[in-house]
């Protein structure tokens, strides 16, 4: 199909943005807030998803766009005027995976989220020309496999080293207001859009009933929120990293950050301790804060390139996007970095599947089959990769188990044994796993 005529006009400013960006690093615009009008909103309009969790006005998508256009214009006089007021985001919590941590969600209302969407498009165009290749998470054409596939390339290129793998506490609600208006403006001035992040930052929150004003923090789940955590930790990190830390390192070194989710490999362990010595200082400055426990040094050496009667320090072991990486031998006999699923992420997607056949258990079998064959898919989409074929057959049979053990509770009497379930799964077939991803990715939909 044609792409339609809005989405080409905006494009065509989207690129003419860019390009203005590329050419001028160091220029702070001053007047973005033009570029932004019907067309454009109907454009984020076009982006935003309509099946998201509903905000403080309980409007839905679909009422929305029963009076789109006027709804949309309405919008656009509102939000250029200044007389547009950003509603309190609903808040909700959902497991974080780590004990009984839950991590607080924040819930815009739909037309926040279409207005958040035009901004955070215009700050795309100006600031993909400023990220560096270490920032994978949030940006077009990037995925958390292609920083996977990085960290992969790179430990086999160097057999490895020392990671530093960090982790910063309460990231998006520590995250400093005026800190992260002076990183804005090194690059934007325009005062429509700030304005409209202002309001955003300082909107309340609605929780049990009562509305609160945080003064730090940018709501998690929030459509703006992702682009302007990048924003600033391009500047906290990444610079820094790349300008001035590396410049003064004896050995290689390499940053891989999604969004707030970092690690370093170094090939010189007293490179490693460094860095892990000034990070504290250097989150300080920015009022943020390393976890303590989470925050650690792994010998990540190659095994065969560890001195003879040396010893490994540490596991060996750490985590980053849901996969556990380590050292293995390849079917050739050949080391190689392996990354599995990681406990805690496995543990929490079963539990999702226990959860949801716990509560649908008397639904039609035909119904819950295809209902489970979705969420396979939707894991299989992302963990089956290669060299994670175990875990992924382990899933699947984990949620055969678990849909057994609930189909026998939908009666008082368990008369479901294992051979009859066997025959209900050749009737009612749960899509086998296979690896979808190989070891290099493919780049992420823009």
């Amino acid at each position: 199909m044609a792409e339609p005529q809005t989405s080409v006009d905006v494009s065509t400013k989207l690129a003419r943005v860019a390009k203005l960006a590329r050419e001028a690093p160091d220029m702070a615009f001053r007047s973005l807030a033009h570029h932004i009008d019907i067309d454009w909103l109907r454009e984020a309009y076009r982006r935003t998803r309509k099946d998201g969790a509903l905000g403080v006005d309980g409007q839905t998508a679909d009422e929305y766009a029963m009076h789109l256009e006027d709804n949309l214009r309405s919008l656009l006089d509102r939000a250029k005027s200044g007389t547009y007021r950003a509603p309190p985001v609903r808040r909700v919590y959902i497991p974080k995976g780590t004990g009984n941590e839950r991590r607080p969600l924040g819930i815009p209302t739909f037309e926040d989220k279409i207005l958040q969407r035009a901004v955070a498009m215009m700050l795309e165009a100006v600031y993909e020309e400023d990220f560096l290749e270490c920032s994978y998470g949030f940006r077009p054409g990037r995925s958390a496999h292609m920083a996977l596939f990085a960290l992969w390339h790179r430990s086999m290129v160097t057999a490895g080293g020392w990671v530093l793998e960090i982790d910063i506490r309460k990231f998006f609600d520590r995250l400093a207001h005026g800190k992260l208006r002076e990183a804005l403006r090194r690059r934007v001035h325009d005062g429509v859009l700030l304005r409209l992040i202002d309001k955003w930052l300082n909107a309340g929150v609605l929780e049990a009933g009562s509305v609160s004003y945080p003064h730090t923090g940018t709501p998690q789940g929030g459509v703006i929120s992702p682009i302007l955590a990048n924003i600033f930790l391009h500047e906290v990190l990444d610079v820094w990293f790349d300008h001035v830390v590396k410049p003064r390192l004896a050995g290689e070194a390499v940053l891989i950050r999604y969004a707030d989710d970092a690690v370093f490999l170094f090939a010189n362990e007293t490179d490693a301790r460094r860095v892990l010595d000034v990070l504290p200082k250097r989150f300080g400055k920015y009022d943020l804060e390393l976890h303590p426990d989470k925050t650690r040094l792994v010998d990540f050496r190659r095994p065969d390139r560890i001195a003879p009667g040396g010893a490994r320090t540490g596991p060996g072991t750490f985590d980053l996007l849901g996969f556990t990486c380590s050292w293995g031998k390849a079917r050739s006999g050949k080391w190689v970095v392996k990354q599995r699923t990681a406990k805690d992420r496995f543990r929490r997607a079963l539990k999702r599947v226990a959860d949801w056949c716990r509560e649908h258990r008397h639904d039609d079998v035909r119904s819950q089959q295809q209902a489970l064959g979705q969420k396979l898919h939707g894991h299989y989409a992302y963990f089956a990769r290669t060299g994670n074929s175990d875990a992924v057959a382990r899933f699947f049979h984990a949620t055969k188990v678990t849909w057994h053990k609930w189909l026998n509770r939908r009666s008082q009497q368990a008369t479901l044994i294992w051979s009859r379930m066997m025959r209900l799964l050749v009737q009612h077939p749960l899509p086998a796993p296979r690896i979808l991803r190989p070891v290099l990715p493919r780049a992420a939909s823009p």
